[in-house]
């Protein structure tokens, strides 16, 4: 019997369906942690319109020991741009601003502001260069500073490129844009946020980092594959409209829903929001207002990820099917939010597909086929007739020889697993000693090989 587990105005509410997504996103974050040594991790999870899922593991502090668990708030760094995004388009939609307007309305002493508009700083195609494209924290961060001073150093540059003509992620815009939004509606971004988001979706944990809380996650980073070591904060005024917001994985679910629901902003708002933006050469940019636009296995996705000193953090949103998926984590210098939310968005979205890594048989079996393979061997009984009519004479000389100057196999990984034309479509990375290649299989339903092809990875 299946069972879900649902967030409601009562709290969390099972009814039948699976208990056993709950336990697979579990292990899987406790994996991530495993394999990177990150503090913590904590992972919403949107299913059908609705919060199926919200937890978090590993310690929000090293030292005194203090657990994660979902209240634990963490900056979400870049994500915060489809807020500011969001709130230009709210201050449109009262004929505060216009996404055309140019820049030199609010801004005239700019570079080329009368060349700019509102809608290519939110789409990163004005041509400022970006403040703050190093992934550390450099000394002069920890000095206090002010978004005029930001754009009066790094607005008054000359452009990287003519607006409109190329797209490059700058923070730079978002601060400019977080500007003109509080000059043109006369009010303080975070202020009308939480008025006009927050406060309505009861996000209650949304606001300003720099506003501390008792219940935030520590900072932490790492260098190479080193131990997590805490890290000193951005001080006061480096991120402002381009990355200034902390919360909870579930508050940001909130947003999450409210977007899926095209709730808070108009209709003509939310296709603003979210249309690619083209270059005026008519290129894809695979970017929107605030958001990353491309596709997940075929399903349409929305996103944004974050990243400020000692935390890292991906939103994930899929419109065609009601879903998201929400990871943060308090600790920067590895990557493995990507992976952990392309997991997590596997087991949600595509059920029936196995999302866990293969089997220890699986991988067994494969090696013992490519170890063959450069003995020039293979064993026929385990391949179809097609399949033993591509290994001829030539074709396992041709093996041997190729492949035993690769060294001993050191792994393999299964890297995806499909149907097609009534077989499973595996395809594998094979670490040899010195080289890596690329296995493309097919498998008959009953198990035997349909195709076994060791390409060169480039």
């Amino acid at each position: 019997m299946k069972r879900w587990c649902a967030l409601s105005i009562f709290g969390f509410t099972c009814s039948a369906q699976s208990l056993d997504l709950d336990q697979k996103i579990s292990e899987a974050m406790e994996s991530a942690l495993k394999q990177t040594g990150a503090p913590s991790v904590s992972v919403a999870v949107i299913k059908d319109g609705k919060v199926v899922f919200a937890k978090a593991a590993g310690k929000a502090n090293l030292q005194p020991e203090r657990l994660a668990d979902a209240s634990t708030r963490y900056a979400v760094g870049s994500i915060s741009k489809q807020f500011t995004a969001a709130a230009i388009l709210l201050s449109a939609e009262r004929h505060k601003l216009s996404l055309d307007d140019k820049v030199s309305k609010y801004f005239p002493e700019l570079t080329r502001a009368n060349d700019i508009t509102i809608r290519e700083l939110l789409s990163h195609t004005s041509g400022y260069e970006d403040y703050a494209p190093q992934d550390y924290v450099i000394p002069e961060w920890l000095q206090p500073t002010s978004p005029r001073a930001i754009l009066d150093r790094w607005a008054k540059k000359p452009l990287n490129f003519d607006p409109g003509t190329r797209w490059q992620y700058s923070n730079t815009n978002y601060v400019l844009a977080g500007e003109i939004f509080e000059k043109a509606s006369g009010e303080h971004l975070v202020d009308f946020l939480r008025a006009k988001i927050f406060d309505p979706l009861g996000m209650r944990s949304a606001g300003d980092c720099a506003d501390g809380s008792p219940v935030d996650a520590t900072a932490y980073t790492r260098f190479a594959f080193g131990p997590p070591r805490p890290v000193a904060r951005e001080a006061s005024g480096w991120y402002f409209a381009a990355g200034e917001l902390c919360m909870t994985p579930s508050d940001l679910a909130k947003w999450d829903l409210a977007f899926l629901g095209r709730k808070i902003l108009s209709a003509r708002s939310y296709e603003e929001l979210t249309r690619e933006v083209r270059l005026s050469n008519g290129d894809l940019t695979h970017y929107a207002l605030g958001l990353d636009v491309d596709s997940f296995r075929n399903v349409p996705r929305i996103s944004h990820g974050g990243e400020v000193s000692g935390f890292l953090a991906l939103n994930v949103v899929f419109p065609t099917r009601n879903a998201a998926v929400i990871t943060l984590s308090n600790q920067d210098g590895v990557s493995f939010l990507g992976p952990l939310s392309d997991q997590i968005a596997t087991l949600v979205l595509f059920p029936q597909t196995p999302a866990h890594a293969a089997s220890e048989k699986e991988i067994k079996e494969t090696r013992q086929i490519l170890e063959g393979l450069q003995r020039g061997e293979v064993n026929r009984t385990l391949f179809t007739e097609n399949a033993n009519s591509y290994f001829t004479a030539t074709s396992l000389d041709d093996f041997k020889t190729s492949l035993t100057a690769l060294g001993p196999v050191k792994s393999i990984t299964r890297l995806s697993e499909a149907l097609r034309g009534g077989m499973t479509h595996r395809s594998y990375r094979a670490q040899f000693e010195t080289k890596t290649a690329m296995l493309n299989i097919y498998m008959m339903p009953d198990g035997r090989y349909e195709q076994f092809l060791v390409m060169e990875q480039p």
